[in-house]
């Protein structure tokens, strides 16, 4: 059985997570809980799995690469190669957690993070892998390009203990840490 996974976003009022590679937004605290985040293991010899798209691997600045401390998964069906040694390369969803649940990242592997972007946040959430959904609820519309798809009603807002539930205040924004699980 291929391990479940996490989603985690960033998204405005009107569900925009982008504009033209980039984030509409400079949030330190934001992206220092979305490195907390992805990055938090229960065991300190294992590490956590980060999977994007090409194009967000693309558009981390060279100074982030890989992100430090996880292990970088590209899914693309054109880049074949990478030279980075924190980094590995699918060309699946599918193919990268049945890949990722064998030897040898069973070993080392904790949690599993889907980080973007847009279509492969649209497959994730649609996947019964799909396990719980770290939404940062931006409170303001901005121009974007590339959206947040809905959550699927089959999510249900929980509680997490490393979530802050309050009312988060950063470069004259509001937003708020919001977690959905899937009801199975």
């Amino acid at each position: 059985m291929p391990p479940k996974f996490n989603v985690i976003v960033a998204a405005c009022e009107n569900k925009g997570i982008g504009i033209k590679g980039d984030l509409p937004w400079r949030l330190k605290k934001e992206m220092a809980h979305f490195t907390k985040m992805t990055s938090l293991t229960t065991n300190n010899d294992r590490k956590n799995a980060v999977i994007m798209g090409r194009l967000t691997w693309e558009s981390i600045p060279s100074k982030f690469k890989p992100l430090k401390g996880r292990l970088n998964v590209i899914i693309s069906k054109t880049l074949k190669e990478t030279n980075y040694d924190n980094a590995v390369i699918f060309d699946s969803l599918n193919n990268a957690v049945h890949k990722l649940a064998q030897p040898p990242y069973t070993s080392n592997i904790e949690n599993f993070w889907i980080i973007g972007g847009a279509s492969l946040y649209k497959e994730a959430v649609l996947s019964d892998l799909c396990h719980r959904i770290y939404l940062t609820k931006i409170n303001k519309s901005f121009e974007c390009d590339t959206f947040f798809p809905d959550i699927p009603p089959t999510f249900v807002e929980v509680r997490d203990n490393e979530v802050p539930t309050d009312v988060q205040e950063e470069n004259g924004l509001t937003y708020e840490f919001k977690v959905y699980e899937r009801n199975s």
